[in-house]
Protein backbone atom coordinates (compact mmCIF):
# COMPACT_ATOMS: atom_id res chain seq x y z
CA UNK A 1 0.00 0.00 0.00
CA UNK A 2 1.49 3.70 -0.83
CA UNK A 3 2.00 5.88 2.31
CA UNK A 4 -1.54 8.13 1.95
CA UNK A 5 -3.38 4.18 3.02
CA UNK A 6 -0.75 4.04 5.76
CA UNK A 7 -1.29 7.36 7.22
CA UNK A 8 -5.17 7.14 6.92
CA UNK A 9 -4.87 3.49 8.45
CA UNK A 10 -2.43 4.24 11.32
CA UNK A 11 -3.81 8.24 11.92
CA UNK A 12 -0.18 9.28 11.45
CA UNK A 13 0.17 12.11 9.05
CA UNK A 14 2.73 11.98 6.04
CA UNK A 15 5.10 13.96 7.52
CA UNK A 16 5.19 11.82 10.34
CA UNK A 17 5.14 8.81 8.58
CA UNK A 18 7.77 10.15 6.39
CA UNK A 19 9.98 11.64 9.38
CA UNK A 20 10.10 8.06 10.64
CA UNK A 21 11.56 6.90 8.06
CA UNK A 22 14.17 9.55 7.50
CA UNK A 23 15.26 8.58 11.46
CA UNK A 24 15.33 4.86 10.88
CA UNK A 25 12.13 3.62 12.50
CA UNK A 26 10.46 2.06 9.70
CA UNK A 27 11.29 1.50 6.10
CA UNK A 28 9.00 0.95 3.15
CA UNK A 29 9.36 -2.64 2.23
CA UNK A 30 9.00 -1.60 -1.40
CA UNK A 31 9.27 1.42 -3.64
CA UNK A 32 6.89 0.92 -6.84
CA UNK A 33 8.46 1.63 -10.56
CA UNK A 34 7.79 5.13 -10.30
CA UNK A 35 9.55 5.91 -7.01
CA UNK A 36 6.72 5.63 -4.35
CA UNK A 37 6.95 4.49 -1.08
CA UNK A 38 5.28 0.54 -0.47
CA UNK A 39 4.14 -0.76 2.94
CA UNK A 40 3.18 -3.75 3.92
CA UNK A 41 1.09 -4.86 6.50
CA UNK A 42 4.35 -5.68 9.04
CA UNK A 43 5.07 -2.05 8.50
CA UNK A 44 1.92 -0.60 9.51
CA UNK A 45 2.25 -3.15 12.27
CA UNK A 46 5.56 -1.21 13.14
CA UNK A 47 3.78 2.21 12.92
CA UNK A 48 1.72 1.08 15.24
CA UNK A 49 3.60 -0.07 17.56
CA UNK A 50 5.87 3.57 17.38
CA UNK A 51 2.28 5.52 17.32
CA UNK A 52 1.53 3.94 21.17
CA UNK A 53 4.89 4.58 22.44
CA UNK A 54 5.01 8.32 21.46
CA UNK A 55 2.34 9.21 24.14
CA UNK A 56 4.34 7.50 26.54
CA UNK A 57 7.63 9.46 26.05
CA UNK A 58 9.81 6.78 24.72
CA UNK A 59 12.63 8.44 22.73
CA UNK A 60 13.78 7.61 19.43
CA UNK A 61 16.62 5.07 20.33
CA UNK A 62 14.04 3.30 22.88
CA UNK A 63 11.34 3.12 20.11
CA UNK A 64 14.41 1.82 18.01
CA UNK A 65 15.12 -0.71 20.47
CA UNK A 66 12.00 -2.03 21.82
CA UNK A 67 10.98 -3.06 17.82
CA UNK A 68 14.17 -4.73 17.69
CA UNK A 69 12.80 -6.82 20.59
CA UNK A 70 9.42 -7.23 19.82
CA UNK A 71 10.88 -8.30 16.36
CA UNK A 72 13.51 -10.90 17.99
CA UNK A 73 10.94 -11.59 20.38
CA UNK A 74 10.79 -15.58 19.14
CA UNK A 75 14.20 -15.82 17.62
CA UNK A 76 16.65 -14.59 20.11
CA UNK A 77 19.66 -16.47 21.67
CA UNK A 78 19.84 -15.16 24.89
CA UNK A 79 16.30 -15.11 25.83
CA UNK A 80 16.79 -14.23 29.79
CA UNK A 81 18.42 -11.20 28.41
CA UNK A 82 15.90 -10.74 25.93
CA UNK A 83 13.03 -10.87 28.78
CA UNK A 84 14.90 -8.41 31.09
CA UNK A 85 14.73 -5.56 28.92
CA UNK A 86 11.35 -6.27 27.50
CA UNK A 87 9.97 -6.43 31.46
CA UNK A 88 11.98 -2.85 31.83
CA UNK A 89 10.05 -1.38 28.83
CA UNK A 90 6.79 -2.67 30.25
CA UNK A 91 7.79 -1.51 33.74
CA UNK A 92 8.91 1.99 32.11
CA UNK A 93 5.16 1.95 30.48
CA UNK A 94 3.14 1.16 33.01
CA UNK A 95 4.62 4.09 35.02
CA UNK A 96 4.40 6.42 32.49
CA UNK A 97 0.76 5.48 32.09
CA UNK A 98 0.36 6.64 35.82
CA UNK A 99 1.56 9.49 35.68
CA UNK A 100 -0.43 10.25 32.72
CA UNK A 101 -3.43 9.03 34.90
CA UNK A 102 -2.93 11.71 37.40
CA UNK A 103 -1.68 14.62 34.97
CA UNK A 104 -5.38 13.95 33.91
CA UNK A 105 -7.15 13.67 36.79
CA UNK A 106 -5.54 17.02 37.79
CA UNK A 107 -7.02 18.54 34.33
CA UNK A 108 -10.30 16.93 35.28
CA UNK A 109 -10.56 18.69 38.83
CA UNK A 110 -9.52 21.45 36.99
CA UNK A 111 -12.85 21.80 33.89
CA UNK A 112 -14.92 20.57 37.01
CA UNK A 113 -13.67 23.92 38.80
CA UNK A 114 -14.70 25.93 36.05
CA UNK A 115 -17.58 24.26 35.34
CA UNK A 116 -18.94 25.56 38.71
CA UNK A 117 -18.37 29.72 37.09
CA UNK A 118 -21.13 28.82 34.27
CA UNK A 119 -24.46 29.64 34.53
CA UNK A 120 -26.72 26.85 35.45
CA UNK A 121 -24.46 24.98 37.56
Amino acid sequence: MQIGEVAERTGLSLRTIRYYEEVGLVVPSDRSQGGFRLYAEPDVDRLQVIKRMKPLGFQLEEMRELLALLETHSATDDRDQHLDRLAAFHAAAEERCEELRAQLRIAEEFAGALRAYLPGD
